[in-house]
């Protein structure tokens, strides 16, 4: 290959990876802003898993999700999701460098692990991104949560969190939640069932709101002492 033809080369792949990320920006920007508008009527991680369990032909139970506005959801359960995962929600930019530099420390002492993830990149995770666990999902989680705070106020990314996440047992938001464990609409919850239904989001899988044992009780109890100093986002 001569030099002319390698440099045109060269030119050529350079160009389709600027055009490639210029899509990728563009898409995403677009896709986030149509958001801070629209209610989505899935999530991405729901059709993942219906995907996933179709290619290993493995039984799949149908999500619950029902959307509920912001000042449908009861103010306990805002108030108890603050406590719990991200205190210091109306202070950061999508990023609490402070949860992180902690998480960090507990690893380099052998403290254990402890997540560091706010609800703004929770929020990323549960509406735009598969469950697996990869470098490019890391990136995308964080290119996302730049996005959502650039685009969304506090409100909407609340609402969209309480809406999307995970809660366990096929239920999606806290809607699903509230139905499946209280049996009643999530604008019902008390504030000892908002704060039970927070204890349980980091492993939602493994415990129970339903038969919670004595790690997910004295979650409750310290979750229902901070709530008192969260705010409560109205609609």
């Amino acid at each position: 290959m001569n030099k002319n033809l390698k440099k045109n080369l060269m030119v050529r792949i350079r160009k389709a990876i600027a055009g490639l990320v210029v899509a990728v920006v563009a898409a995403t920007f677009l896709q986030v802003l149509a958001f801070r508008f629209f209610n989505p009527p899935f999530t991405v991680n729901m059709v993942y898993e219906k995907a996933i369990a179709a290619r290993k032909k493995m039984p799949f139970k149908p999500r619950s999700y029902e959307w509920k506005d912001l000042g449908q959801i009861s103010p306990y359960l805002r108030q108890a999701v603050l406590a719990s995962e991200d205190q210091r929600f109306m202070c950061h930019h999508g990023f609490d460098f402070r949860e992180i530099k902690n998480a960090l420390g507990d690893i380099i002492t052998c403290k254990g692990f402890r997540g560091a993830s706010t609800i703004t990149m929770q929020t990323a995770r549960s509406l735009f991104l598969p469950s697996s666990r990869t470098l490019v999902r890391k990136l995308a989680e964080a290119w996302y949560t730049v996005m959502i705070e650039l685009l969304w106020n506090k409100k909407r990314i609340l609402e969209m969190y309480l809406n999307t996440v995970d809660w366990g047992r096929a239920n999606v938001g806290a809607q699903a939640a509230a139905r499946a464990y209280f049996s009643c609409d999530t604008k019902e919850l008390t504030a000892e069932q908002a704060a039970l239904l927070a204890a349980i989001l980091p492993s939602p899988h493994k415990w129970s709101a339903v038969t919670p044992g004595p790690h997910v009780r004295q979650r409750q109890r310290r979750i229902l002492k901070q709530m008192k100093n969260m705010p409560v986002l109205k609609e």
